[in-house]
């Protein structure tokens, strides 16, 4: 099981990093807290002081089209926020 799915990168999460040490993530909605601590020191090598977990639903989406209007809705998601020790950096873009 893949309990990271992706970072967030957003401004807001970009001036977190950079003045708190806090890094999101899209998680698998499966993931405890356990896990997502665990998969961030595996995979990035940093030592984890805490982990926020927030669970969102499907937003609803319509749309016009020829043939009339067409209901849906998005996919629900879980995102965490993890704040790392001190001296910890993740540096998201040195695999580029």
């Amino acid at each position: 099981m893949s309990v990271l799915i992706r970072p967030i990168i957003t401004e807001k999460m970009t001036a977190d990093s950079e003045l708190f040490n806090r890094y999101g993530f899209y998680v698998d909605p499966k993931a405890n807290k356990l896990e997502i601590k665990d998969a961030v020191e595996a995979t990035y090598g940093v030592s984890v002081e805490k982990v926020r977990t927030m669970n969102y639903g499907p937003s609803r989406k319509s749309r016009y089209t020829k043939t009339g209007i067409q209901h849906g809705k998005t996919n629900a998601m879980k995102k965490a926020i993890v704040d790392v020790a001190e001296g910890d950096i993740i540096d998201f873009y040195s695999n580029l």
